[in-house]
């Protein structure tokens, strides 16, 4: 692999983990506290696993992202899957400060469904530039629709 796909790749990690830290940053803001009067479902995960799985998730994401940036930001494709990408990493950050950080629920459950679709198409518009890339989705893509259904019963509970 060249040096400067390896350089994109460590770039776009970099960012995934950047924004994973903004998330943090609002998650801290309640976790301990608003979070955990909450009722929740027999569903949800221990509050442990939820560091080590989204930032393995931000590491995929980046590879993703850094192997279809290598392909050439001047092809049209490219710049539309970055786009897409760009846009649910916002998405993405939005959803932690919407539910942790306002406390709403009902707000960061919008918020997920529209990252859903958001992921999707992007996923499709990886898989036209680079397979692997998209493939390298697909545990994120499980992982949110997980959360949203988390995210509706804790709505749902509460």
């Amino acid at each position: 692999m060249k040096k400067s796909n390896i350089l994109k790749i460590s770039i776009a990690i970099a960012i995934c983990l950047g924004i994973g830290f903004v998330g943090s940053m609002a998650t801290q803001t309640s976790v301990d506290t608003w979070f955990t009067t909450l009722e929740k479902p027999s569903f949800n995960p221990p509050s442990w696993l939820f560091a080590p799985v989204w930032t393995l998730l931000y590491i995929l994401m980046g590879v993703a992202a850094g192997l279809v940036w290598s392909r050439g930001f001047h092809h049209v494709w490219v710049k539309t899957a970055l786009y897409h990408f760009g846009f649910q990493l916002v998405l993405n950050a939005s959803w932690s400060i919407a539910f942790f950080g306002y406390q709403s629920p009902l707000l960061a459950l919008f918020i997920i469904i529209a990252l859903i679709v958001l992921v999707w198409i992007t996923y499709k518009w990886f898989k036209i530039v680079n397979k692997l890339a998209a493939y390298l989705l697909i545990p994120y893509l499980i992982w949110i629709i997980f959360a949203a259904a988390l995210n509706f019963e804790i709505w749902r509970l509460n």
